[in-house]
């Protein structure tokens, strides 16, 4: 799946034109809204009735997750028991696997995903975080698209986990070694680490 390419975006880093032209130019065809409320009264141009049709009018499908993707989710059994979301346990469930599959198989069809949330920052943002990462774990390539006509790959987005959570890792003796020694181990303890940061708490309510 080395051919199949899979772009992120947040909405808060644009206006609304601004994104289009972003899709436009890298002949993006079909947006996957994974936020769990597909809303914002803060920005009302990406509400999800109004912003499916401004793409629809633009030549691209507009698509709402939330149930296989949104960070969000309802049955207790996807929490820990500190009351945050396991991304974890969220990405082994049917409905997120099947999520995944579905986009894999559409994009072997000719259409180009975008996945698309809130944060500006890719690093901060669940649709990195747990869903980039099943796709990129899977063999997809994964492009964030950034302002300013800048990305950055799932690739960049380790080394930023690496260096935030593990900044002296090429620095450990021998005798300080713990079970985390592969560059593998250590890559997926920070993502681990950054889902704690950013997970739906259910107090949060």
């Amino acid at each position: 799946m080395n051919d199949i390419v899979i772009y992120t975006i947040g909405y808060t880093g644009f206006t609304r034109d601004e994104m289009l032209q972003e899709l436009i130019n890298r002949n993006i065809n079909a947006l996957i809204d994974v936020r769990s409320s597909p809303f914002s009264e803060r920005y009302p141009d990406y509400n999800k009735v109004e912003f499916a049709e401004f793409l629809k009018l633009n030549g691209i499908v507009y698509r709402n997750y939330s149930v296989e993707f949104g960070a969000r989710q309802d049955a207790p059994e996807y929490y820990t028991s500190d009351g945050y979301l396991d991304f974890n346990k969220f990405a082994a469930s049917k409905k997120f696997i099947d999520g995944v599959n579905k986009i894999i198989s559409s994009a072997q069809q000719n259409y180009k995903f975008v996945l698309m949330c809130a944060e500006k920052d890719p690093i901060t943002c669940h649709r990195t975080i747990l869903v980039a990462k099943a796709f990129y774990e899977r063999g997809c390539h994964i492009i964030h698209i950034l302002p300013n006509h800048k990305e950055k790959t799932q690739k960049d987005i380790e080394r930023e986990l690496l260096d935030k959570y593990f900044p002296r890792r090429d620095q450990i003796s021998f005798d300080d070694m713990n079970s985390f020694t592969s560059e593998e181990e250590y890559i997926s303890k920070a993502y681990t680490e950054q889902a704690k940061k950013i997970a739906y708490r259910k107090e949060d309510e």
